[in-house]
């Protein structure tokens, strides 16, 4: 990592966390029903046959309803595993019942070779993204474990990040060579392809 970059990352990020966290937790609901709303109604997610996504922890945009439309509607729903050399291994799940707290502290599917999905085989597949904060070029503010990035440069579908209004960036966020942005961007006021 670049040293000035990584300077930066880590300032934005400090200041980004601060800033979620001071939202309170009734307005990020308030928020996150939004996102969801506009996520749901895209033609992105419409068209999609398979929805690989984050469940959310925390403070981050709530993906909950995101996922539990997916599986109402038979959509195939993947969430990732953390695995070694900083990637993400993506687990078909039924439900949101029985996934483990990982050393990151993330809800992430149990190992199981039967239930692996590659995005690769799947038709229209859409990547829910988290991130502290998105710019208006798609570049996102993850919390730096790289995960993220590795994913998206060899993710085959339409990338859609999740972010609420106050936390994107006007401006262009710290990068380095290996960050890769997403397609699209929801916040509460609606999607936006970058």
């Amino acid at each position: 990592m670049d040293g000035t970059v990584g300077q930066e990352k880590v300032a934005a990020r400090n200041a980004l966390l601060q800033a979620r966290s001071d939202l309170g937790q009734w307005e990020r609901s308030r928020l996150d029903a939004l996102i969801a709303e506009h996520v749901l109604e895209s033609p992105c997610f419409q068209q999609a046959d398979a929805v690989f996504s984050y469940v959310s922890v925390g403070a981050e945009v709530d993906t909950r309803a995101i996922i539990e439309r997916c599986l109402g509607q038979g959509k195939l729903v993947a969430v990732p595993r953390c695995a070694p050399g900083r990637t993400l291994e993506w687990y078909r799940v039924g439900s949101l019942e029985g996934l483990e707290k990982s050393a990151f502290g993330i809800l992430e599917p149990p190992a199981n070779a039967e239930r692996l999905v590659d995005a690769h085989a799947c038709e229209h597949p859409l990547a829910i993204v988290p991130g502290l904060s998105f710019d208006g070029q798609g570049y996102r503010l993850g919390y730096g474990g790289g995960y993220y990035d590795g994913f998206l440069a060899c993710f085959p579908g339409v990338s859609l990040g999740l972010c609420r209004s106050c936390q994107a960036s006007g401006h262009p966020l710290p990068r380095e060579a290996h960050d890769v942005p997403v397609h699209l961007v929801a916040t509460e006021q609606g999607i936006v392809r970058v």
